[in-house]
């Protein structure tokens, strides 16, 4: 009975902050700022009366009241952290938006907008002079509602840098109810906000995104314009193709040109074939890589002696070995023969600086059944590292061939490649159709 009594003790004194919340004009600011602070380390039995606090008047004690809920964490600082993005406060909105991401992605909080927790606001300018490329791993589902949250704020937040700050959100925990808000930003005056809009297209993959995208790609900020040029290429938008075609011809720079002709390569359309062609023997290394690429996707058997040629060149850029292995399988030569292209990749996936490439060359080719097979048939032979890469590689795979390989991969002895395994299994279940 008495070790109970410390636990009653602390629970009345939540209720009865709670029912202070609501009857608190007595209590100074300064008073109350206490009182939350003092909830806030008291765990999740604290969370209502702590979100009592989200309707005061006064917009610093809401601002301490979303800090304390990002504090305390955990499942129940969802829906109050949902409520507190609809704030007519910037400030409250932003803490919000940056504590929802903060429960997907542990850490967010101290690098994000919000930055520590005690040191208050940092400036938005500061935040989002670098591109972010943060996002949750594939097998985290995000709640619908918080989905929801983030693309109501990209469009009636309270101001452009609590908008930019969601649409920044919505891309790292890939909210696919916020793309139509996304897309809709795309058509404001602030080029900081239309620039996370891409970023976040990019990171969520929604294909139906890129007709929103198109106009963007003759936007007259050259940022803009290459990072709508990329976002249409990841999302793979057939109908974008003449905007591209277009940017490609009228191109000044050449870092404009490189992305318009990696976006056309994305779309591998035969009539580009052509265009590929001739750049597939320009200095730049870029370029030809892009065209090796857009050869690859176009899949024409006559182009495989100059693919050949460019996988066999000396001295020329890892990049270009790599684009011309991964254009060589996509033409169907899938043998694991010693030098042959396919084992080149795999092997690219353990080399600092390759793995990358490779792993997001291979991710694409092992949607066909002849390079998964091969790569089902290599796996148990590679490194740690490889390893590592092609459970994440077949996981995304989305196909029920993988499932054999990767169960008895939970079973390593390596802990690493067991867990990998395991990731790659709940990435394929979480995709099946329900």
């Amino acid at each position: 009975m008495c070790s109970s009594l410390p636990r009653l003790f602390a629970s009345g004194l939540i209720v009865c902050a709670a029912m202070c919340a609501q009857t608190d004009d007595q209590y100074t600011p300064k008073q109350r700022i206490a009182t939350i602070r003092g909830l806030g380390k008291r765990g999740g039995d604290a969370v209502p009366a702590l979100s009592a606090y989200l309707g005061d008047p006064d917009r610093d004690i809401r601002v301490e009241a979303v800090k304390a809920i990002i504090k305390v964490g955990g499942e129940p600082t969802l829906t109050p952290l949902v409520k507190a993005t609809h704030d007519a406060d910037r400030e409250v909105d932003i803490w919000a938006t940056d504590g929802l991401v903060n429960f997907y992605l542990p850490g967010y909080v101290t690098r994000g907008m919000t930055g520590p927790l005690t040191h208050g606001l940092r400036q938005a300018k500061s935040v989002f002079g670098t591109r972010n490329d943060q996002v949750i791993a594939p097998d985290v589902t995000v709640r619908p509602d918080v989905a929801q949250a983030l693309g109501d704020e990209v469009t009636h937040a309270a101001d452009f840098d609590a908008r930019t700050n969601a649409a920044r959100a919505a891309g790292i925990l890939r909210a696919q109810p916020a793309v139509p808000a996304l897309a809709g930003s795309l058509r404001a005056h602030e080029s900081q906000l239309i620039f996370e809009s891409l970023v976040a297209l990019q990171k969520i993959k929604d294909p139906s995104a890129g007709p929103a995208v198109s106009p963007v790609t003759r936007d007259l900020d050259e940022r803009i314009q290459i990072t709508a040029l990329q976002t249409v290429g990841l999302l793979r938008s057939q109908p974008s193709a003449p905007d591209i075609r277009d940017a490609l011809k009228t191109a000044k720079d050449v870092k404009v040109r490189r992305a318009a002709l990696s976006a056309l390569a994305s779309l591998g359309l035969a009539e580009d074939r052509h265009t590929f062609l001739q750049y597939l023997s320009d200095s730049d290394a870029d370029l030809k890589v892009a065209a090796l690429e857009g050869l690859g996707r176009v899949r024409e058997p006559d182009d495989f002696p100059e693919l050949q040629a460019a996988y066999n060149e000396p001295n020329a850029d890892w990049e270009v070995h790599l684009a011309a292995a991964f254009a060589l399988v996509s033409e169907g030569k899938v043998d694991t023969a010693e030098f042959s292209p396919l084992p080149y990749l795999i092997e690219s996936l353990g080399t600092k600086g390759k793995s990358e490439t490779a792993g997001a060359y291979l991710t694409e080719l092992a949607r066909r059944d002849d390079v998964e097979n091969g790569l089902l048939s290599e796996i148990k032979r590679t490194s740690h590292d490889q390893k590592l890469a092609l459970c994440s590689v077949l996981g995304q795979s989305q196909t029920e061939k993988a499932i054999p390989v990767l169960t008895d991969l939970t079973r390593d002895i390596d802990p690493d490649v067991a867990l990998a395994a395991s990731r790659a299994l709940k990435t394929i279940q979480a995709r099946r159709p329900s």
